[in-house]
């Protein structure tokens, strides 16, 4: 019988209390060794606290923490192969380059010696595309390049897991484009466990290759971008990762029907009141055809694709996502335009309301 294979992170019914608050509910979490995992969820859903307990600023009220198949409960940071990339890189003003990302193996018993340290920094630089940059001052550098000098100081140590607690919120969109594909090329390379936590859908989803979402302290689900796009567990899920359009219906017999008793297409097993969930890029709008009627009331260009709000009675408004390869300028639907929306009924997801 071949041997269990050890995750390079467990969490085994971990929870945290501060007071009469349960930031983390009783979770189980298994990271296989080499993934790059996503917590993504609100503000409040407990993610910056799981983050926190595998670095080990803080300590579980009950359950443990696993890396490497060894439980760290009540072993401090600095004595934990885990580095972390910070919000705001937290990097020394004082010191240069070579200074800030060698200052973690400076720190450690016994010595290294110089010439050692100095080699890993090297190595770090060039990994992240700094390796002239070495005796630069923090302050002289761009936000991307400031990134890429806290990525450095993390990786130096060769950590067997990375944290990295939102690390591209502070940059400009395609700039958080760039370092997203270098973090991609970075963990690759490196080949170590990546856990990035977030509240940016589409960084999780283009990132990981595990995503967790959580809610209220707990995990609602945990599986790859494509799985928790495409079969979202439940309502929340489905509302969070992407955009989701919410229908009112009454389920009988399987069939979907309105409020006004207009069956809907799709169907589901479940029965009484529920929410039809449909993703707007699922739908297809025309001028004219069969399907729901409707008015367009805004349309918002951007670029590769049109996002159109369209007024459905009996539904009220529905987003559309139309991609725009291969049209041209006349396809475009103005406000105000009657237009009919149509969709494979099995795009729909049905879920309890």
């Amino acid at each position: 019988m071949a041997p269990e294979a050890i995750s390079d992170l467990e969490f085994r019914h971990l929870t945290k209390r501060y007071g009469e608050v349960e930031a983390v509910s009783g979770i189980d979490l298994s990271v296989p060794k080499g993934a790059f995992l996503a917590i993504l969820g609100p503000s409040g859903c407990g993610k910056t606290t799981c983050l926190r307990m595998i670095g080990g600023f803080e300590q579980p009220t009950e359950g443990e923490v696993r890396i490497a198949g060894q439980v760290v409960n009540g072993i401090p940071a600095y004595q934990r192969p885990v580095n972390m990339v910070f919000q705001h890189y937290a990097l020394f003003p004082h010191m240069n380059v070579a200074e800030n990302v060698g200052y973690g193996l400076r720190q450690m018993r016994p010595r290294l010696p110089s010439t050692e340290i100095d080699r890993r920094v090297g190595e770090a630089l060039e990994m992240v595309r700094l390796g002239s940059f070495a005796k630069r001052r923090t302050h002289e550098m761009s936000g991307g390049q400031q990134q890429r000098v806290a990525l450095a100081r993390a990786i130096v140590n060769r950590p067997k897991i990375l944290l990295l607690d939102e690390p591209l919120a502070a940059l400009d969109k395609k700039l958080r484009g760039d370092m997203q594909l270098e973090l991609l090329q970075l963990q690759r390379e490196l080949g170590i466990t990546f856990v990035l936590v977030t509240h940016d859908q589409e960084e999780a989803l283009s990132m990981a290759d595990l995503v967790c979402v959580m809610s209220a302290g707990r995990i609602s689900q945990l599986g790859t971008p494509q799985e928790v796009y495409d079969h979202p567990t439940d309502l929340f899920v489905a509302d969070f990762v992407g955009k989701t359009n919410r229908i009112p219906v009454t389920v009988d017999g399987g069939v979907l029907r309105l409020a006004d008793g207009r069956a809907l297409p799709g169907a589901s097993a479940l029965h009484g009141s529920a929410i039809a969930a449909l993703r707007p890029e699922a739908i297809r709008i025309a001028r004219a055809g069969d399907g729901l009627p409707g008015t367009v009331t805004h349309r918002i260009f951007l670029g590769s694709f049109a996002e159109y709000a369209v007024a459905v009675p009996g539904i009220g408004d529905i987003l559309v996502t139309t991609d725009r390869r291969g049209a041209t300028e006349a396809d475009l639907i103005a406000p105000g335009e009657a237009v009919c929306l149509t969709y494979d009924p099995a795009a729909v997801l049905v879920f309890p309301q």
